[in-house]
């Protein structure tokens, strides 16, 4: 695994990412607002409508996270901030496997 270069600072890009994330999640709210208006949409496609709401959650947390990450918390420990538990789980494992 590549390792960060030494004299570049990573929370300025780790901030950056989370806003480029909420971004994404404001379109995926926008995208899901837009369609929420149309009832066939809604009457057909409800479930597949809830996947937009996840979405926007996986973003907003993955934001939340880079932004821990950005202020220099503990890797363990921003995971453990994240509060979706399938992707704090993926998370953990993730960081198991990097070691």
């Amino acid at each position: 695994m590549a390792q960060p270069h030494p004299s570049l600072p990573i929370g300025p890009l780790h901030a950056a990412l989370a806003v480029e994330l909420r971004h994404v999640r404001a379109s995926i709210e926008q995208l899901a607002e837009t369609l929420v208006v149309d009832e066939h949409f809604t009457t057909h496609y409800l479930e597949q409508f809830q996947t937009f709401d996840l979405l926007a959650q996986y973003a907003d947390e993955s934001a939340s996270l880079l932004d821990r990450l950005a202020i220099g918390h503990d890797p363990h420990e921003a995971v453990a901030g994240v509060r979706l538990g399938m992707v704090q789980e993926r998370l953990r494992t993730a960081m198991a496997g990097a070691v």
